[in-house]
């Protein structure tokens, strides 16, 4: 399979890639290395340095690659305070994206969406048809992006994850209680309860999509 992936050099699109890669797929990933690294990927697979809001970007890469799938990991999220990047990229990046691949007539599109989206559940587990309600700017603007995934009328599914750990992993409670244990930093724990999914897992379940 032709298997692109946008936010592939992450920790979840390095560690898709090197699970699809495996099984033999041929792989381009699109990145613009803010919050990643191209040392994270094989020096071998077509990398596009780039963001999904760039339309001819994404002309060129789907009209030379072809692809026959699309995997969308590519998400603003540095800055909480950054509410214009955050909507630029997660929501019309995610709307950029799905008009090229409609354009080329893609087969499949997973996208990858946070369990952010459900906001302060009421009640957990989470249901999938909890209500949605984000709170923070990166939750907002992913829930606007799916909704565009869903409306897309392509072959999409898209899956709301969080907590996902793994190799490369540099975001989240765990690499930051490590960090600040190696700095020998204060650290504290709270009665928050959380579930992890790991990355092992999380490629099984998007196999099965």
């Amino acid at each position: 399979m032709r298997l692109l992936i946008t936010g592939g050099a992450g920790c979840l699109g390095a560690g898709i890639v090197d699970h699809r890669l495996a099984q033999g797929d041929d792989i381009c990933v699109i990145d613009n290395f803010v919050t990643s690294s191209r040392a994270a990927l094989p020096a071998d697979i077509e990398v596009h340095q780039g963001s999904v809001t760039d339309a001819a970007l994404l002309a060129r890469v789907f009209g030379a690659f072809r692809p026959q799938a699309v995997i969308h990991a590519a998400a603003s999220y540095k800055d909480p305070d950054d509410w214009q990047g955050d909507l630029a990229v997660n929501a019309g990046g995610t709307l950029t994206l799905l008009e090229a691949a409609k354009a080329a007539e893609v087969a499949r599109f997973v996208n990858l969406q946070t369990v952010l989206c459900y906001g302060r559940p009421a009640s957990l587990p989470i249901r999938r048809d909890a209500p949605l309600a984000p709170f923070t700017s990166y939750g907002i603007s992913k829930v606007a992006g799916e909704q565009y995934v869903l409306a897309s009328g392509l072959d999409a599914v898209s899956l709301r994850i969080g907590n996902v750990t793994g190799p490369r992993l540099s975001i989240g409670p765990i690499p930051t209680f490590y960090t600040r244990l190696k700095a020998e930093k204060p650290c504290f724990c709270s009665d928050t309860v959380r579930d992890f999914l790991g990355m092992q897992d999380f490629l099984d379940l998007l196999d099965r999509t």
